[in-house]
């Protein structure tokens, strides 16, 4: 088990992947932080619009910006995930075993 004070990293290791899903892995990593924080900016701009109501006449604008972000982030996210995962999988025919499928 992981200890939960230490911070995870968007690091793969490079033996065990190739070089394509390790840029893959990279990508979606930085995505899913910047989902993470577009989703919290969005939570904090919808509670000052709630509890605060700011009277500025940019606020309108500017507090539904960080969904919109959050909407953007996350099908970039899946895409890349799934793009990750499909070059993670070897081709059909290919006579190598992963190590699930030989532990199974």
């Amino acid at each position: 088990m992981t200890d939960p004070s230490r911070a995870t990293s968007c690091r793969h290791s490079p033996a065990h992947t190739p070089a394509r899903a390790q840029r893959f892995a990279r990508a979606a990593c930085h995505t899913g932080r910047l989902l993470c924080w577009s989703l919290a900016a969005g939570i904090t701009t919808a509670g000052t619009e709630l509890l605060l109501g700011p009277q500025v006449p940019w606020w309108p604008a500017l507090w539904p910006l960080p969904w919109y972000l959050t909407s953007a982030t996350t099908l970039a996210w899946v895409a890349l995930r799934l793009r990750e995962k499909a070059t993670l999988q070897p081709p059909d025919g290919d006579p190598t075993t992963s190590d699930l499928e030989q532990a199974a």
